[in-house]
Protein backbone atom coordinates (compact mmCIF):
# COMPACT_ATOMS: atom_id res chain seq x y z
CA UNK A 1 0.00 0.00 0.00
CA UNK A 2 1.47 3.67 -1.20
CA UNK A 3 1.52 5.95 1.13
CA UNK A 4 1.57 10.24 1.75
CA UNK A 5 4.35 10.64 3.75
CA UNK A 6 5.67 13.98 5.24
CA UNK A 7 9.64 13.85 5.82
CA UNK A 8 10.49 16.83 8.35
CA UNK A 9 14.28 17.42 9.04
CA UNK A 10 13.66 19.32 12.28
CA UNK A 11 17.65 20.24 13.04
CA UNK A 12 17.50 23.61 12.86
CA UNK A 13 21.23 23.41 10.96
CA UNK A 14 21.84 22.55 7.30
CA UNK A 15 23.34 19.61 6.30
CA UNK A 16 23.51 17.36 9.54
CA UNK A 17 23.24 13.55 10.17
CA UNK A 18 19.72 14.70 10.82
CA UNK A 19 19.08 16.01 6.71
CA UNK A 20 20.98 12.76 5.54
CA UNK A 21 18.79 10.47 7.08
CA UNK A 22 15.86 12.00 6.07
CA UNK A 23 16.50 12.51 2.71
CA UNK A 24 17.70 8.45 2.68
CA UNK A 25 14.32 7.94 4.05
CA UNK A 26 12.71 10.41 1.27
CA UNK A 27 14.23 8.67 -1.75
CA UNK A 28 13.35 5.22 -0.44
CA UNK A 29 10.35 5.97 -0.23
CA UNK A 30 9.62 7.51 -3.42
CA UNK A 31 11.62 4.65 -5.04
CA UNK A 32 8.87 2.03 -3.27
CA UNK A 33 6.04 4.48 -5.07
CA UNK A 34 5.23 6.59 -2.02
CA UNK A 35 4.27 10.17 -2.56
CA UNK A 36 6.91 12.23 -0.29
CA UNK A 37 6.70 16.13 0.48
CA UNK A 38 10.30 17.11 1.96
CA UNK A 39 10.32 20.24 4.70
CA UNK A 40 13.41 21.30 6.58
CA UNK A 41 13.48 22.99 10.29
CA UNK A 42 16.55 24.65 8.52
CA UNK A 43 14.88 26.49 5.60
CA UNK A 44 12.04 27.95 7.19
CA UNK A 45 11.52 31.50 8.50
CA UNK A 46 9.01 32.04 11.10
CA UNK A 47 8.81 33.72 14.63
CA UNK A 48 9.48 31.82 16.83
CA UNK A 49 7.71 33.81 19.63
CA UNK A 50 4.30 32.65 20.39
CA UNK A 51 3.27 35.87 22.36
CA UNK A 52 1.28 36.46 25.07
CA UNK A 53 -2.23 36.78 23.11
CA UNK A 54 -3.00 32.76 24.37
CA UNK A 55 -5.72 31.07 21.72
CA UNK A 56 -7.52 34.32 21.86
CA UNK A 57 -5.38 36.73 19.34
CA UNK A 58 -2.94 34.62 17.29
CA UNK A 59 -0.15 35.47 15.23
CA UNK A 60 -1.41 34.72 11.52
CA UNK A 61 0.93 31.61 10.18
CA UNK A 62 4.00 33.04 8.58
CA UNK A 63 4.27 31.20 4.82
CA UNK A 64 6.58 28.56 6.03
CA UNK A 65 4.39 27.29 8.90
CA UNK A 66 1.20 27.38 7.00
CA UNK A 67 3.14 25.44 3.80
CA UNK A 68 4.37 23.32 6.96
CA UNK A 69 0.49 22.69 7.88
CA UNK A 70 -0.66 21.84 4.92
CA UNK A 71 1.83 19.34 4.35
CA UNK A 72 1.03 17.67 7.78
CA UNK A 73 -2.60 17.70 6.75
CA UNK A 74 -2.05 15.98 3.73
CA UNK A 75 -0.40 13.65 4.91
CA UNK A 76 -1.17 10.10 6.20
CA UNK A 77 2.26 9.19 7.67
CA UNK A 78 4.44 11.83 9.45
CA UNK A 79 8.51 11.15 9.69
CA UNK A 80 10.68 13.55 11.89
CA UNK A 81 14.36 13.41 12.16
CA UNK A 82 16.04 15.64 15.45
CA UNK A 83 18.47 15.41 17.97
CA UNK A 84 18.50 15.17 21.38
CA UNK A 85 19.73 18.31 22.57
CA UNK A 86 19.73 18.68 26.84
CA UNK A 87 16.80 15.85 26.98
CA UNK A 88 14.42 17.56 24.63
CA UNK A 89 14.36 19.64 21.54
CA UNK A 90 16.42 22.34 19.87
CA UNK A 91 14.65 25.47 20.64
CA UNK A 92 13.81 26.18 17.19
CA UNK A 93 12.17 22.75 16.72
CA UNK A 94 9.91 23.40 20.22
CA UNK A 95 8.93 26.40 18.57
CA UNK A 96 7.89 25.47 15.25
CA UNK A 97 5.72 23.52 17.93
CA UNK A 98 4.33 26.31 19.87
CA UNK A 99 4.02 27.85 16.41
CA UNK A 100 2.42 25.78 14.08
CA UNK A 101 0.32 22.88 15.88
CA UNK A 102 -2.39 25.50 16.87
CA UNK A 103 -5.91 25.57 17.89
CA UNK A 104 -8.65 25.40 15.19
CA UNK A 105 -5.63 23.53 13.13
CA UNK A 106 -4.50 20.56 15.33
CA UNK A 107 -6.73 20.93 18.35
CA UNK A 108 -10.17 22.03 19.35
CA UNK A 109 -10.50 23.48 22.84
CA UNK A 110 -14.07 23.96 21.92
CA UNK A 111 -14.56 20.23 22.03
CA UNK A 112 -12.82 19.17 25.20
CA UNK A 113 -12.77 15.11 26.17
CA UNK A 114 -14.54 13.96 29.29
CA UNK A 115 -11.56 14.56 31.32
CA UNK A 116 -11.25 17.76 29.85
CA UNK A 117 -8.86 17.34 26.70
CA UNK A 118 -9.27 18.85 23.43
CA UNK A 119 -10.66 17.11 20.55
CA UNK A 120 -7.46 16.26 18.25
CA UNK A 121 -7.86 17.17 15.20
CA UNK A 122 -4.66 15.78 13.04
CA UNK A 123 -6.21 12.10 13.63
CA UNK A 124 -5.98 9.22 10.87
CA UNK A 125 -1.75 9.90 10.67
CA UNK A 126 0.90 7.58 12.10
CA UNK A 127 4.35 8.42 12.76
CA UNK A 128 7.91 7.69 12.74
CA UNK A 129 10.77 9.66 14.71
CA UNK A 130 14.09 9.37 14.25
CA UNK A 131 16.01 10.74 17.17
CA UNK A 132 19.98 11.09 16.73
CA UNK A 133 21.72 11.82 20.18
CA UNK A 134 25.15 11.32 21.89
CA UNK A 135 22.89 9.22 25.01
CA UNK A 136 23.28 4.97 23.97
CA UNK A 137 19.22 4.00 23.80
CA UNK A 138 19.62 1.72 27.11
CA UNK A 139 20.80 4.60 29.02
CA UNK A 140 17.89 6.88 28.06
CA UNK A 141 15.64 4.13 29.11
CA UNK A 142 16.61 2.68 32.11
CA UNK A 143 18.14 6.21 33.47
CA UNK A 144 15.23 8.55 31.70
CA UNK A 145 12.78 5.97 31.29
CA UNK A 146 12.20 7.24 27.70
CA UNK A 147 11.31 10.50 29.30
CA UNK A 148 12.10 12.43 25.51
CA UNK A 149 10.20 9.46 23.70
CA UNK A 150 6.95 10.05 26.04
CA UNK A 151 7.08 13.60 25.77
CA UNK A 152 7.16 13.47 22.04
CA UNK A 153 4.42 10.96 21.68
CA UNK A 154 1.94 11.74 24.60
CA UNK A 155 2.39 15.84 24.63
CA UNK A 156 2.37 16.31 21.05
CA UNK A 157 1.92 13.58 18.65
CA UNK A 158 -1.17 11.79 20.47
CA UNK A 159 -2.12 14.93 21.67
CA UNK A 160 -3.47 16.44 18.41
CA UNK A 161 -4.33 12.58 17.09
CA UNK A 162 -1.11 11.72 15.55
CA UNK A 163 -0.57 7.43 16.67
CA UNK A 164 0.59 5.22 16.22
CA UNK A 165 3.86 6.78 16.76
CA UNK A 166 7.47 4.65 16.70
CA UNK A 167 10.83 6.05 17.54
CA UNK A 168 14.13 4.83 15.90
CA UNK A 169 16.91 6.06 18.33
CA UNK A 170 20.81 6.45 17.06
CA UNK A 171 23.37 6.64 19.10
CA UNK A 172 26.27 8.11 19.23
CA UNK A 173 25.58 10.36 17.12
CA UNK A 174 28.09 13.06 17.98
CA UNK A 175 31.03 10.71 17.05
CA UNK A 176 29.60 7.42 15.30
CA UNK A 177 32.10 4.62 14.17
CA UNK A 178 33.41 4.06 10.97
CA UNK A 179 30.93 2.84 9.07
CA UNK A 180 27.96 3.00 11.23
CA UNK A 181 26.53 6.27 9.87
CA UNK A 182 26.18 3.44 6.77
CA UNK A 183 24.05 1.46 8.71
CA UNK A 184 21.85 3.49 10.07
CA UNK A 185 21.27 4.91 6.42
CA UNK A 186 20.35 1.39 5.21
CA UNK A 187 17.68 0.87 8.28
CA UNK A 188 16.33 3.69 7.62
CA UNK A 189 15.82 3.21 4.07
CA UNK A 190 13.93 0.15 4.34
CA UNK A 191 12.02 2.16 6.65
CA UNK A 192 11.50 4.39 3.69
CA UNK A 193 10.76 1.52 1.32
CA UNK A 194 8.19 0.20 3.64
CA UNK A 195 6.86 3.70 4.25
CA UNK A 196 7.16 3.03 8.17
Amino acid sequence: MTRNIFVFDAHPVANTLNAHLAKTYADAARTAGHQVTTMSLSDMQFDPDFGQTHYRQTKPFEPDLETFMQALEAADHLVMTMPMWWGSYPAKTKALLDRALMTGRAFDTRNANFVGLPKPLLTGRSARVIITSDTPSFFQKWVYGNAFQKQIRNQVLSFVGIKPSKFTWLAAAGQPKDGQVEKWAAKIAVLGRAGQ
